[in-house]
């Protein structure tokens, strides 16, 4: 018989083995991305320390109403994460795709916080 496929756990290993290179610092923090299939959600993480500096997320009040779960909503997601970062300081962060691919939505909120105003 067939053998089912966990995407969840083969997106999780592909983060693992994505994350053992990808680290965040204080400089240059992570940008970690998270994909569901209605929303999406950024978080800019200083893994030394262990903190989130900042995060956007179409469920954001301000975001929540004029966008779904398309791509115009995570280049939204994208430019109002980089406005965070660029408020505390940050201007040059580490993209951590989370094991997804490069495409659609991903590379809608990566291009929404390079016109933000993030440099990767």
């Amino acid at each position: 018989m067939f053998k089912k496929v966990d995407r969840k756990a083969r997106r999780q290993k592909k983060h693992h083995r994505i994350r053992r290179y990808i680290s965040g610092t204080a400089e240059f923090p992570r940008l970690a991305v998270y994909r569901s299939a209605k929303h999406m959600y950024a978080q800019i993480i200083d893994d030394v320390n262990g903190v989130t500096l900042a995060a956007a997320s179409t469920l954001d009040a301000s975001l929540k109403e004029n966008y779904g779960g398309n791509k115009d909503a995570a280049k939204a997601v994208g430019m109002l994460v980089a406005e965070r970062a660029l408020a505390k300081g940050i201007k040059g962060v580490v993209f951590d795709r989370g094991g997804l691919l490069y495409h659609g939505r991903v590379a809608a909120l990566a291009e929404g916080a390079r016109e933000g105003g993030l440099e990767f």
